[in-house]
C-alpha cells in the first residue's frame, strides 16, 4: 500500500528526523512535533517538514520518541487523531501493553509497531540522513488486533525508506533484538569499560579489533538504560546463556583445557557465518586484502579506484590509522576466489599489500 499524506512525525532524533526526509523526498508532507524545540528548529531547518499546527489532520503518525514515554506517546497519537500510528521503538511488547491497558480496542486496531533496524552512535537531527534505511530490515510488528489496511500502510513506510520489510509478533520481535541488538551493545560496553583508566602503554596497542568491538558502546547511555529496562526479560534470557559460556571459559582458561577452548572460539566462527549476507542471503566465503595507503589528500581514491580497474566488487572496507608511521591500513573485504586476483592487480599498480 502506497504512504498518503501528511505524515506526521513525533520526536525529531535521529530516527525520526531520517524518516520525515524520506518522506519528504518521496514527495509527502510531514508535520513535524517534539518536546524540544530546538530539535524542532534544526529538523526543520533541514527540510524535514514543518511544525504540526492544532488543525492538522495526517493520515500517518509515526512516533520516535525514548522508549520511556513511548507507549504514552502512541495513546496521545491515537486519541487525537484518526490516523493509522506506528512506532520505531527498539522494544514492542511493553509499549503495546500499556497501549492495550488504556484505550479500547477500536483505537488500538489503527497502531501497528515497527521498528527499522538502523542507527548510528551519533544521534539528533543533524546526523540525520534520508538514505539511513536502504537496504536495512524494517521489522513490522502488528498486533492480533491491528487492521490490515494499518498494517499495509506500515509496511508502505518501510518500503518508501528503502528498507527491507520483516513481520514479526511482538515478543518474536523483542526475543530477536535481545540477541542481535542488544546483547551485542552490553558486550561492547562490558569490553570498553575495561579501557576506563587504562596504562597509556596498554591503550598504545589498541587496533582496529578493539575499535570494532567497542565502537557502539558510545552510544547514548541514557536511551540505552530505557532500552535495556523495557526488555528485561528477553534481555536476561540471553545474558544468562552468555554468563554459563563465560563459566566455561573460565574454567577452560584456569585449566589449560584446550580441547573446550577451542569448541567455544569455533562457535564464535559460527556464529559469524550464521548472519545473513549481502540482500538477506547466506554469507558468502570472504577473505581480505590488507592495502598500506599514504596518509596524504587523494590516496584513498586512487585505492578505490585501482580496485576499480581489476573488476572486482568489494564486499567491506575498514580503514586502520598506524599511530607510529604516516600511513593507513585498508582492509578490502572481498569474494575470496577473487582475493588473489585482487593482490597481484594492486601490487602490480605499486601497492603494498599484507596478508
Amino acid at each position: 500500500m502506497t504512504v498518503t499524506g501528511p505524515v506526521e512525525v513525533v520526536g525529531t532524533g535521529l530516527l525520526g528526523t531520517s524518516i520525515a526526509l524520506a518522506c519528504r523526498a518521496a514527495g509527502l508532507e510531514v508535520l513535524l512535533s517534539d518536546v524540544s524545540d530546538e530539535h524542532l528548529r534544526t529538523a526543520s531547518g533541514l527540510g524535514a517538514g514543518r511544525p504540526r499546527r492544532p488543525d492538522d489532520r495526517p493520515a500517518l503518525v509515526v512516533v520516535a520518541v525514548p522508549p520511556d514515554r513511548l507507549g504514552e506517546a502512541v495513546v496521545d497519537a491515537l486519541g487525537r487523531s484518526d490516523a493509522v500510528v506506528t512506532d520505531v521503538g527498539s522494544v514492542k511488547s511493553r509499549p503495546l501493553a500499556e497501549v492495550l491497558d488504556r484505550v479500547g480496542p477500536e483505537l488500538a486496531a489503527r497502531y501497528v509497531g515497527s521498528h527499522p533496524m538502523a542507527g548510528s552512535e551519533r544521534s539528533g537531527p543533524l546526523a540525520a540522513s534520508a538514505a539511513l534505511f536502504d537496504g536495512r530490515p524494517w521489522a513490522v510488528v502488528p498486533h492480533p488486533g491491528s487492521l490490515p489496511a494499518a498494517v499495509e500502510t506500515v509496511r508502505g513506510l518501510a518500503l518508501l525508506c528503502g528498507a527491507v520489510v520483516v513481520e514479526l509478533g511482538p515478543d518474536e520481535h523483542d526475543r530477536a533484538v535481545a540477541r542481535t541488538s542488544h546483547l551485542p551493545h552490553l558486550a561492547a560496553v562490558l569490553v570498553a569499560g575495561r579501557l576506563r583508566g587504562a596504562p597509556p602503554g596498554d591503550l598504545a596497542l589498541s587496533g582496529q579489533g578493539v575499535r570494532d568491538v567497542t565502537r557502539v558502546a558510545a552510544s547514548d547511555p541514557r536511551m540505552w538504560e530505557q532500552i535495556v529496562a523495557a526488555n528485561s526479560g528477553a534481555v536476561l534470557e540471553v545474558l544468562g546463556e552468555v554468563r554459563e559460556q563465560l563459566d566455561v571459559l573460565l574454567d577452560a582458561v584456569r585449566t589449560g583445557e584446550r580441547d573446550r577452548l577451542r569448541e567455544l572460539l569455533a562457535h564464535g566462527v559460527e556464529g559469524t557465518r550464521a548472519i545473513p549476507g549481502k540482500h538477506g542471503g547466506p554469507a558468502l566465503p570472504v577473505a581480505s586484502v590488507f592495502v598500506a595507503v599514504p596518509d596524504t589528500p587523494g590516496e584513498l581514491a586512487r585505492l578505490f579506484a585501482d580496485a576499480g580497474a581489476a573488476e572486482v566488487n568489494i564486499e567491506d572496507v575498514r580503514i586502520d590509522h598506524d599511530p607510529g608511521r604516516p600511513v593507513g591500513l585498508v582492509e578490502l573485504v572481498v569474494a575470496e576466489a577473487r582475493e588473489p586476483h585482487l593482490r597481484d592487480s594492486l601490487e602490480s599498480r605499486g601497492w603494498v599489500t599484507h596478508r
